[in-house]
């Protein structure tokens, strides 16, 4: 336990400033979409274009698409959000548990493939995890973008799962940021939830 501590330390002590400005971004985009502010996709497209720079000049080439992938869904979620059309906010909705159903097959059979290819193909550590997270990732950025109830919960598997990438690699900041990262989740279905059930007066079950 001392040593993670130690190791944690180290690690935030040798971040760049860039990195810093990317965490903070990242935390200011968390809090912003539990409010439902449109802002935090400026932040989002910022924090991530950070990211993508940082990971294509670290030569992770994956992480660095996977964030260039955030930063065009920064503007779907920006333009999504403004609803100009209707001229209002889009607002929370909840999908059924079919349609969740679905998605997730989906998304899994294709984690499987993903991770196949990765585990017998390239040098990649932890393929099948590695691709979960993508994989699964990729989908419920969409979610938020849309608005839907449910991605917070994606996000506390996502982010659960990733935590043990990351102490599994040593990467021991990362591992710390994501544990508050998954707090916040929860803390964004309880609060989304919260809103969708007094707009309705519906519990999530009726919906």
């Amino acid at each position: 336990m001392a040593e993670f501590f130690s190791e944690t330390l180290a690690g935030f002590t040798a971040m760049s400033h860039w990195e810093y400005i990317a965490v903070a971004l990242s935390v200011a985009y968390l809090l912003l979409a539990i409010k439902e502010s449109s802002w935090c996709w400026p932040a989002a497209f910022t924090s991530t274009l950070i990211y993508t720079m940082l990971y294509w000049n670290g030569a992770l080439l994956l992480e660095s698409l996977l964030h260039f992938y955030y930063m065009i869904m920064a503007f779907v979620g920006w333009y999504l959000w403004k609803n100009p059309k209707q001229n209002k906010a889009l607002e929370i909705t909840s999908w059924s548990l079919e349609k969740h159903t679905v998605l997730i097959v989906i998304t899994g059979i294709v984690t499987l493939l993903l991770g196949y290819v990765m585990d017998n193909y390239t040098h990649a550590e932890l393929a099948y995890l590695d691709s979960f997270t993508t994989c699964f990732a990729i989908v419920t950025t969409y979610l938020v973008a849309k608005k839907v109830l449910e991605n917070w919960l994606y996000w506390v598997v996502i982010d659960a799962a990733s935590m043990y990438l990351y102490y599994a690699k040593g990467y021991y900041p990362t591992l710390a940021l994501f544990v508050f990262y998954t707090l916040m989740a929860m803390w964004g279905f309880k609060t989304w939830y919260e809103e969708l059930e007094q707009r309705t007066g519906k519990k999530l079950a009726e919906l």
